[in-house]
């Protein structure tokens, strides 16, 4: 499958717009995932073998989840257990609906592995995306496995106003996923990333903290995990940190996209790095495995960290989880690499842990961070 993507599908994607490209291969997944017998051949053709590991309260089937960004509008949630992920994030969502950034607003660095966005959480809205996900579980299409949304904040909200903007999407939203990421770290929404300073971030946790409160008969109260940026110096980190145990932030997603850019001396590389926008991918890795080792250091591994940047191989992933990340996300890897890359991942991780004698998956989160 690897041979065939490389080969044949990936050049016709590749030969596209990104963001057409990205339109067109999520209309194709929508239509698999309303089919019944496209679902079951994809789950034949993809199955990954089980890594089980349990967290926040959740049991997920494997380490390997989909990041947000890939699936904004919750059109292909049932496709992507089939493909074998342990779970998904889907988002951003806003809590009001919003066309994002102008176009052309999406890159490929094909060379170097990466992508740049400055898409701007386009998305249909909280209220939407409510319906659309209350449509799936109407179809008997859930997936068994847990689901994830990831929250922005909306662009015509002020700063002052962001922490009811966030529990507004919340409140509507809360019985429709298994955990929400509060993302605070985007680079292309003005001013969001101002929101991680402690001040403002503990506003928005305490808003969300309030939304929790369930009223009669409701869902208990859902994980919420913050999502930081790979740019925050490690003093700032910690002061993210110091706010989970107040707030009952359930773990960290590390990381968000760069505004940083490798060094290269080829022109057209620079011509592409020049756009604007948050970069992801291969360049990403180090700076987020650097993230995920500070994070688990500092809370000695207490607090449970999902590792995203760069993963597009087991060896990737290996890194992460060894750093002290308990699950992993790919978005830009599955772009480059293709559906197939989950398979992949879990397959090559269950030879590695055989190779070295380890049994559980928890065996080896931050093995090598006190070493």
């Amino acid at each position: 499958m690897n041979w065939f993507y490389h080969k044949i599908v990936r050049p016709v994607l590749f030969a596209r717009d990104a963001e057409r490209a990205h339109d067109f291969t999520m209309r194709c997944l929508a239509r698999a995932s309303r089919s019944g017998l496209a679902r079951d051949g994809v789950k034949r053709f993809f199955r990954a073998p089980e890594l089980p590991i349990g967290l926040f309260g959740l049991k997920f089937p494997n380490p390997v989840g989909l990041a947000a960004g890939m699936d904004k509008a919750g059109d292909a949630v049932p496709i992507w257990e089939k493909l074998g992920f342990g779970f998904c994030e889907l988002g951003g969502v806003t809590w009001h609906a919003q066309p994002g950034n102008p176009r052309p607003r999406l890159f490929r660095v094909v060379y170097d592995g990466a992508i740049i966005n400055r898409m701007g959480f386009n998305n249909p809205g909280a209220e939407a995306m409510a319906r659309k996900l209350g449509e799936w579980k109407e179809r008997g299409c859930w997936p068994s496995h847990p689901v994830g949304i990831n929250l922005g904040k909306s662009k015509i909200t002020p700063l002052e106003s962001a922490a009811e903007d966030y529990a507004k999407s919340f409140r509507v939203l809360r019985e429709s996923a298994d955990f929400f990421v509060i993302n605070v770290s985007s680079p292309n929404t003005p001013g969001l990333r101002q929101l991680q300073d402690k001040a403002a971030l503990a506003e928005i946790l305490a808003a969300i903290r309030e939304a929790q409160r369930p009223a009669t008969g409701a869902p208990p109260v859902k994980p919420v995990l913050v999502k930081i940026a790979p740019d925050l110096s490690l003093e700032a980190i910690d002061e993210v940190l110091e706010l989970a145990t107040p707030h009952d932030i359930s773990g960290i997603v590390a990381t968000n996209t760069t505004l940083s850019r490798p060094p290269t001396g080829d022109l057209t590389l620079e011509k592409i790095y020049s756009e604007t926008g948050g970069l992801s991918g291969k360049p990403l890795r180090a700076r987020s495995t650097e993230i995920i080792r500070h994070i688990f250091k500092q809370t000695r591994g207490q607090l449970p960290i999902i590792g995203v940047g760069g993963v597009f191989s087991a060896d990737d992933a290996w890194e992460k989880i060894c750093a002290g990340a308990s699950l992993v996300q790919v978005y830009t890897g599955l772009v480059f690499e293709g559906p197939g890359l989950a398979k992949e991942i879990l397959c090559d991780l269950v030879l590695r842990m055989e190779k070295e004698g380890v049994e559980e998956l928890k065996e080896i989160i931050g093995r090598d961070t006190f070493q």
